[in-house]
């Protein structure tokens, strides 16, 4: 017989199916007993965790019923920017501390918790405020705009107030902040103007005072610098003239391009057609014909006689009388087809097609027209810069004037600069009146709501079932891991499959442990009685928490 060999000083041999047959026959315990806690547990967490339902609404954003370019807006903003404004807003720490106590909201959390950290977990996780999909940038053209505001609770009729709370925090907010902005650029354009009012006055008043006190020795018209200054001027005031002339022609072409826009959606119009002329009668074209006779006749009679002659004259008197019975009836035949004319039929012009293209050809144009405008005005704002720095230049040449001269210039070109400023700041004072009276009336831009808050049916978390799920998965997991350590730890010939391949000896026979027949049932009757106990304890327990939750749902 050959010495036995050291288990641990061999490489274990290569398991087969029956080896983790017996693996799990000797741990089952270890693997059933973490996967029963898992499963416990689980369910414990799945059903204690209180349900999370979501109440969201929609607002649109719907742009000014006045056309920007008929009064401008008071401010410019990025859509976003705007509703993160608003957003921090009405999230303040005021606001959701009110919402909180109004509706008594987070009782527990309220108990063990501070209400800074309870706000930040609002803030953070219950509020939730986003842009729609497909809404519109803030800039290109008129856009609907949308956002979708959502508050999750456990309460679902909480939650809905909420949401409808904050929505309509959301719009009282926007008209505030629209209505403060314009109220606040309203006061500073009017402090602007009394600013600028009182300087024109003053520099008006030293001009008047200058002219008084140097009565016929002003430098009037005289110089090329007094001529180019005056023409600096005439050429801002054309300037400015032709930028209200082309302001006025893009008003002009964008109303003329909203009419050819309805009446492109007009293209089946009807029209009129004139009913066939009416024929000459009988007797007219008879009269016409002994005319035509007569005059022959009268042609002849000339050739021969004079218009002195008798026979002559009594001709001529035939022909008249022919010719106003003629006329008499030209007359009514006139008349009758002037009633014929007023005598229409209306029938679908079969052309529509043709003037949808035409319409769209000029819809074309006037758009052209209008860039050609903008382009136009964009070129005499530059002319404007132009003309400003040429008489900034002149100023510079003042200085080689006489004193008298030199001051009086200066006066005047302050009083045409402060007149300029003045009446700048006042077309801005009307613009800011006119935004305004827009936001008393409720014409610019504002919310509405597109879906009101729901009320939530089906809780969004937590998803019981993949709780319960993972939990068992992860105990049945441990408890493989903890039988696998086990079983790497045990080192013991289990089987006659290792007694050869640790051994290396011939195995003839071999000897069943004999144990205690009172042992072995004890052993049992141990066992079973811990699972039972367990298997009813986990139920119990699971049975516990599926109660009280819906108990308290």
């Amino acid at each position: 017989m050959q010495p036995l060999q050291d288990p641990m000083a061999v490489s274990r041999r290569e398991m087969d199916v029956e080896d983790y047959i017996d693996i799990v026959r000797r741990h089952k315990s270890w693997i059933l007993g973490p996967a029963l806690a898992g499963l416990v547990v689980s369910v414990v967490v799945a059903f204690l965790w209180p349900d999370t339902f979501v109440s969201s609404a929609s607002i649109k954003v719907l742009p000014p019923q006045i056309p920007e370019s008929m009064v401008p807006v008071t401010f410019q903003m990025d859509m976003q920017q705007r509703i993160g404004q608003m957003r921090e807003s009405i999230l303040s720490r005021a606001n959701l501390t009110n919402l909180v106590t109004t509706h008594q909201l987070y009782p527990r959390e309220r108990r063990q918790l501070p209400m800074a950290d309870i706000i930040e977990m609002m803030r953070n996780k219950a509020i939730s405020v986003r842009m729609s999909s497909g809404a519109g940038p803030a800039g290109g053209g008129q856009r609907a705009v949308s956002f979708t505001v959502s508050f999750s609770y456990e309460n679902r009729y909480l939650a809905q107030k909420v949401c409808a709370d904050l929505v309509s925090k959301f719009i009282d907010e926007n008209v505030r902040e629209r209505s403060s902005i314009a109220g606040q650029t309203k006061d500073f354009i009017d402090d602007q103007w009394q600013t600028r009012k009182r300087e024109l006055d003053a520099i008006e008043e030293q001009l008047a005072k200058f002219k008084t006190a140097n009565l016929g020795r002003t430098p009037e018209q005289q110089g090329s610098t007094i001529q180019a200054m005056t023409s600096i001027e005439n050429r801002m005031a054309n300037i400015n003239a032709a930028l209200a002339r082309v302001s006025q022609d893009r008003l002009i072409l964008e109303n003329h391009l909203n009419t050819l826009r309805e009446q492109l959606r007009q293209v089946t119009t009807p029209v009129v057609e004139n009913l066939a002329p009416t024929p000459k009668s009988d007797r007219l074209l008879s009269l016409e014909r002994d005319i035509t006779n007569a005059e022959t006749r009268l042609q002849s009679l000339r050739e021969q006689y004079q218009d002195s002659h008798p026979a002559v004259k009594n001709f001529l008197s035939d022909l008249a009388i022919i010719k106003r019975e003629r006329d008499r009836l030209q007359a009514e035949q006139t008349e009758l087809e002037n009633q014929q004319k007023a005598t229409k039929k209306t029938i679908l012009r079969p052309e529509a097609a043709r003037e949808a293209r035409v319409l769209e050809s000029q819809i074309a144009q006037t758009q052209a027209r209008i860039e050609a405008t903008k382009i136009e005005e964009q070129t005499y704002k530059k002319s404007e810069m132009e003309a400003e720095g040429s008489a900034r230049a002149l100023q510079s040449t003042l200085a080689s004037m006489p004193a008298n001269e030199k001051e009086y210039e200066q006066l005047r070109f302050q009083a045409m600069m402060a007149r300029r400023d003045f009446e700048e700041t006042d077309r801005l004072k009307q613009r800011a009146n006119a935004a305004v009276e827009l936001e008393n009336r409720k014409q610019t831009e504002k919310l509405e709501i597109l879906d009101p808050a729901s009320l939530p049916t089906n809780p969004t978390e937590p998803k019981r079932w993949i709780i319960i799920l993972g939990g068992a998965l992860g105990g049945l997991v441990l408890g493989i891991v903890l039988a696998g350590a086990r079983e790497v730890k045990d080192s013991t010939l289990k089987n006659l499959k290792d007694a050869r391949a640790y051994t290396q000896l011939t195995v003839l026979g071999c000897i069943p442990l004999l144990e205690n027949d009172l042992v072995v049932r004890r052993r049992r009757r141990l066992a079973w009685l811990a699972w039972s106990t367990s298997v009813l304890a986990s139920i119990a327990i699971m049975a516990g928490a599926i109660f009280y939750y819906f108990q308290n749902k």
